[in-house]
């Protein structure tokens, strides 16, 4: 029960989205657009900001607040322009030696037709396989929903956190329940068996962190972030890249 709950706040009304902790925890964002190839996706925000005294790039998968806003946004659900765009200013600031920051907020990649046409699943495989070997840092946060490959294309990170009441999971809970027991009632027994709370993929290994959702929730945010960009300056786009790649061989080895 206490995983649906989870869910259930992961996806609530009144809910910080990703905008919100652009806006609060970084100054002078400047959003580029476009992934140079079909149009602009309004459900994913990236540019450059300054965190500090270090400039960053900052991308975010925005599901809106209002029901207008939302649906200019896709809620959240990124076509494959949107990954493209990501992927495009993750490699300019690559090219140019700034941190990458991410935050996740989403159900999952939109599946439509146009989006399948235009190449869904290959916008994500391009953005796992080309984030795994970006040499700039990457931290990816987890602010609400973290569903399915739509949520990992922007998380394949050297460090990923979650805030306390998010999710993140391979498939919505929904979904699971439809596919194992062909009744989406057992809805809260899948949350169970997911594990898909952020107390349950730190215990796994699969984050480095949870961030309390307090008063002071953008401010402690901004200091975690800041201090752990200082952590990766003294090493090189090499060394980086490598910690990400044994970071991920890491999950799921119980060899200890």
């Amino acid at each position: 029960m206490i995983s649906y709950e989870k869910v259930a706040a992961a996806r609530g009304r009144g809910r910080p989205t990703s905008l919100d902790f652009i806006n609060s925890i970084f100054a002078d964002f400047t959003e580029l657009h476009g992934d140079r190839r079909f149009a602009d996706d309004r459900a994913v925000v990236a540019g450059l900001a300054w965190l500090e005294n270090t400039c960053v790039t900052v991308i975010g998968i925005e599901k809106g607040k209002d029901i207008k806003e939302r649906a200019l946004r896709n809620f959240g659900m990124a076509h494959p322009e949107g990954y493209r765009k990501a992927l495009r200013q993750m490699k300019l600031a690559e090219k140019f030696g700034r941190p990458v920051v991410c935050f996740v907020d989403t159900s999952g990649a939109y599946c439509g037709i146009g989006a399948e046409e235009r190449g869904q699943g290959q916008a994500i495989a391009e953005n796992l396989v080309e984030m795994m070997s970006l040499k700039t840092p990457v931290i990816s946060v987890l602010v609400g929903e973290g569903g399915s490959g739509g949520a990992l294309a922007l998380a394949v990170a050297n460090e990923v956190w979650m805030l306390e009441d998010s999710v993140y999971s391979v498939i919505s809970p929904e979904g699971c329940a439809s596919i194992l027991w062909k009744d989406s009632s057992r809805v809260q027994e899948a949350c169970e068996c997911l594990k898909l709370t952020a107390d349950h993929l730190l215990a796994l290994g699969v984050i480095e962190k949870i961030i309390p959702e307090d008063a002071r929730l953008f401010d402690n945010l901004k200091c975690e972030l800041a201090a752990a960009i200082a952590r990766y300056s003294g090493r090189t786009g090499e060394e980086i890249a490598q910690e990400r790649y044994l970071r991920f061989r890491r999950i799921g080895d119980l060899s200890d």
